[in-house]
């Protein structure tokens, strides 16, 4: 009797449980229209989404057979495949799409093949729905920026980007200075360096500082003022560029690059003028974001070595950093190549070869301070942290980001900069 008294109430119990555990209608009912809901949410996403299936059977080389199938989810949430030819039917029905377009069946399948004019036109139509339209409004503002797809080495497309680029390039514009602002209209002239190479021809050792125009006339064999020298230079041979040829100019115009030939006297940022002192602004020098230590593998090249870093720094492409209280070099560039790059010419040009060891850091920030003292004592606590540029600046290198955010905090009268702006 005990047994069965036992045995009844634990069947009381557990079915008092599922009755207090089940559900009522109407939450049935809402739970139901909360999974329909769903479903239906999940399914409009679904059709959102669609994409092209190749198929191709070939042999030896030769194309036996070959599907294109248009993909998209249906209403069931499963895969339809829809041939290429079907798909396209209701287009050419109002009046032919893109094949009948600019890449006209028999022209494009004639100079290049069925196989390949097919992925030409899969291709522009993927371009084409990626990027949008042209507007030359946003471009002119600096916000969009044109892409162009060619090949030089082939010379295929090279025609068409240099005509578009005269189209829409915009005009020359006025420019601002550290006193003053420059109208493009003025007579007088102006002008400021924005890049050099050099070893442009490394039989010559030449290095070439590129000028642009910024108001005047540039003239051949005319004495200009160097503002940061504070020096009147002459330039007996001007050079224009277009690919690799280089020809000697006479004058140069608002929007023009002229090709001056440098013994060392030019600097990113560096202006000429008829005599004014003024330096043009907004020529900023970024943080970068990767940095090595170099590593001098013969110390017989030492000189050839130090030539090389700073005149191949002096481009702009990377930047160069020295310890403070210290002699070690460290390079900092925006991309791994750079680097390929740098250790390559350095062993091409000057014969010095170098060995590049990875830096723990994550930026690099320019340092301020009203207060000299507080500047001292920074550099003295983080003399491994601080370095110099080419130009005497002060530089903190962050290990991370926690880092960089903690001495902000801690040091507050002392102001951490991203990009250094030349002739700020």
């Amino acid at each position: 009797m005990r047994t069965r008294s036992i045995a009844m109430t634990v069947a009381s119990l557990m079915f008092g449980a599922l009755l207090v555990g089940q559900p009522t209608p109407d939450a049935k009912q809402e739970k139901i229209a909360a999974l329909k809901e769903s479903l239906a949410k999940n399914q409009a996403q679904l059709k959102q989404y669609a994409w092209t299936e190749n198929t191709q059977i070939a042999l030896k080389g030769e194309v036996k057979k070959q599907e294109q199938k248009q993909c998209q989810y249906g209403p069931d949430g499963k895969v339809q495949k829809i041939p290429m030819e079907a798909a396209a039917q209701p287009q050419q029905q109002q009046g032919g799409g893109r094949r009948g377009g600019r890449l006209k069946k028999e022209v494009v399948e004639k100079k290049v093949g069925e196989k390949d004019a097919a992925q030409l036109r899969e291709d522009v139509e993927l371009i084409e729905g990626v990027y949008g339209d042209f507007d030359a409004k946003p471009y002119l503002a600096g916000k969009t920026a044109p892409v162009f797809f060619g090949s030089a080495i082939n010379n295929f497309g090279v025609k068409e980007l240099l005509d578009t680029f005269i189209r829409i390039a915009p005009e020359p514009r006025s420019m601002e200075t550290t006193t003053r602002v420059v109208n493009v209209q003025e007579d007088k002239f102006s002008g400021f360096i924005f890049k050099i190479h050099a070893n442009l021809d490394p039989r010559h050792r030449d290095r070439i500082a590129f000028l642009r125009v910024c108001s005047g006339r540039f003239e051949r064999n005319r004495f200009f003022h160097h503002v940061r020298l504070d020096k009147d230079v002459r330039f007996s041979n001007p050079y224009s560029f277009m690919a690799r040829e280089k020809d000697v100019i006479e004058e140069a115009f608002p929007g023009d690059v002229v090709g001056l030939f440098d013994t060392g006297n030019f600097k990113i940022g560096d202006t000429l003028t008829e005599g004014e002192d003024f330096y043009f602004t907004g020529i900023p020098s970024f943080s970068p974001e990767i940095f090595k230590e170099v590593v001098n593998k013969d110390p017989m090249k030492t000189k050839q070595l130090e030539k090389g870093l700073l005149q191949l720094t002096d481009e702009g492409v990377a930047q160069l950093f020295t310890q403070v209280n210290g002699n070690r070099k460290i390079i900092g560039c925006v991309g791994e190549l750079q680097f390929e790059v740098i250790q390559y010419r350095l062993l091409q040009e000057y014969s010095a070869s170098v060995q590049f060891n990875a830096l723990p850091y994550y930026k690099a920030c320019w340092i301020t301070s009203d207060d000299k003292k507080k500047l001292e004592d920074f550099t003295r606590f983080k003399t491994t942290n601080v370095v110099t540029d080419k130009d005497g600046h002060l530089v903190y290198l962050a290990q991370s980001e926690w880092f960089l955010n903690t001495e902000i905090v801690n040091n507050p009268d002392i102001q951490f900069h991203f990009s250094s702006e030349i002739h700020k």
